[in-house]
Formats: C-alpha cells, structure tokens, sequence
C-alpha cells in the first residue's frame, strides 16, 4: 500500500522525501516498479478468467474446482488446480452438490412378513388393511397425517393429524381404529418405517389380535393403495387450497376424508362412495 501512494504522489513531491517519509529503501521502491506491468497483466488474466469461471458456473452450477479447471482448459486457459480453487474462493462460488443422507444406526424390533403380496382386494370389511404416514407443510411447518385404511371398500376408518412424526402418532391411529371395530384376524400393512416396526407397535397388535405386515424395503408399490389416497387428497383438496396453519390443515384434512368416504364414488366399488357401498352390501 505505500509503494502505491509514493506513486501516486511522486509528481507533487520529491520521490527522494517521499521514500524517507515512508521508510521504504530507494532500491525496494523502483524494483517494486519495474514488476508493475508483469502484475497488472497478471491482475488482467485473472478477471478475464473471474469471467469465464462465473459464465461456466451459471451454466453448470455442479461443477467443483477439478471439473471448472478442465472447463478453463477446453477454453484456452492453462490454469492449475490450485489457482482455480483460489479464484473460486474469491468469487464465493462453490458446486451445487446433494447433500448426503446420513446413515441411520436405527435397528429394527420387530419385521413382519409381507402377508398382503400386492393382493389387495379384500371379501369383507376388517380383512385387509393398509396404513401410512404423509407430511403436510402449512408454509412454515411440516403436519404428520397417519391414516388407516379398509382395503374392501377403501374406506378411511382412522386418521390423526400431529406435529410429530413419532411412535405415537401411529399408537394413537391404531386406538381410534380399534375402538370403533372387533379388529381381531385382520391384517395391518404398513412399511418398514420405526414407527411401524417398534416394539411398542407390536404390542398394541398383539393385543387387538391384528396381523402385522410389513412392505419390502424401499418397494412402495407394496403399499400403493395408501399412496393413491394420499396423493388424491394432496390434488384434490391441499393443493388446490393453500392451508397456513394446523387448524387449517385439519379442517381442510377432516373435510375431504368425509366427502372421500360419504361422497366420492368409485369406479371400483360400482360408481358409488366407500360408506355407501359397504352399507348396500350390508342391507
């Protein structure tokens, strides 16, 4: 910084006084400007790389600093390693790159067999049954619908909103199930989700004299009945009408579940809705 302001000032005054003043040898002072052209020659490649390194960004914001190097290569520059890593810390550009998923130390208690095998029509109500966790985001935050379903009429016959994706969100759907129904013998499917494969769970089955049941790992269309009623739920309803609460979420969530089940008919069950159908089959 001092041999510049002795530049700039050594034609109003005495480049002799002005070296004393800032204590810089005469010898340093006029070898640091015999070097002023390499260095503004080297400053001017340096942005015309700057350049070409933010132009190859923008088109491949992927790129890290090995790959933006071969870029500047194919382009002419013959830079190293170390030169792009140093310019690109410089510009603040680094690769767009995904974020690895951590490894879960989570062991399962309890597997049960896949006793549904993607067959998912059902002769009576209470023989097969399917249940799943989605998220629901108000904007803010993210809401947990756990959701049980009848595989004969595709009736929703327990559902429970939470803030918390845990063990009892999926206890409390499992209660309200059992609590309006003699569940005994049916078949409970699900993934292998902790909640799903908890001791906990495993109990609350055994007590009811459910048959768990459990998806193959990473396989959803072993469960795909549940994944359709979400994803009706999400276009029909959610996404057509924006929610920013929970309050809203549950309204929104209670309405469609009845029009779903009192309502909406099913090519499936005869063009007409699931209550409906069970009920005509009853009579």
């Amino acid at each position: 910084m001092n041999y510049e302001i002795v530049e700039d000032l050594r034609q109003l005054h005495s480049i002799t006084c002005l070296l004393a003043i800032a204590g810089i040898p005469r010898a340093s002072y006029y070898k640091w400007r015999a070097t002023q052209p390499l260095r503004k020659a080297k400053q001017d490649q340096d942005y015309e790389i700057k350049e070409h390194m933010m132009a190859i960004h923008a088109a491949h914001p992927e790129f890290g600093y090995p790959r933006m190097m071969i870029a500047l290569w194919e382009a002419g520059y013959r830079v190293n390693h170390k030169k792009v890593w140093r310019l690109m810390r410089e510009l603040a550009i680094q690769s767009a790159i995904r974020r690895k998923r951590r490894q879960s130390n989570y062991t399962p208690s309890v597997i049960y067999p896949n006793r549904l095998k993607r067959q998912f029509h059902a002769t009576a109500p209470q023989q097969k049954m399917v249940t799943d966790i989605t998220y629901i985001s108000d904007g803010t935050n993210f809401h947990y619908l756990s959701v049980i379903q009848d595989l004969f009429n595709n009736e929703i016959v327990a559902w429970q909103l939470s803030e918390r994706n845990d063990v009892q969100l999926v206890l409390d759907t499992v209660k309200q199930w059992t609590s309006k129904r003699d569940v005994s013998e049916a078949v409970l499917h699900s993934d292998q989700g902790f909640q799903y494969t908890s001791q906990a769970y495993n109990k609350r089955l055994e007590a009811f004299g459910v048959k768990g049941s459990h998806s193959r790992k990473a396989t959803c269309l072993d469960n795909a009945c549940i994944e359709s009623f979400f994803s009706h739920l999400k276009t029909e309803k959610l996404y057509l009408n924006q929610c920013n609460s929970g309050v809203e979420i549950r309204q929104a969530v209670e309405d469609y579940i009845y029009h779903y089940n009192y309502r909406r008919f099913q090519a499936k069950l005869k063009q007409r809705a699931p209550v409906e159908y069970r009920c005509a089959l009853a009579a």
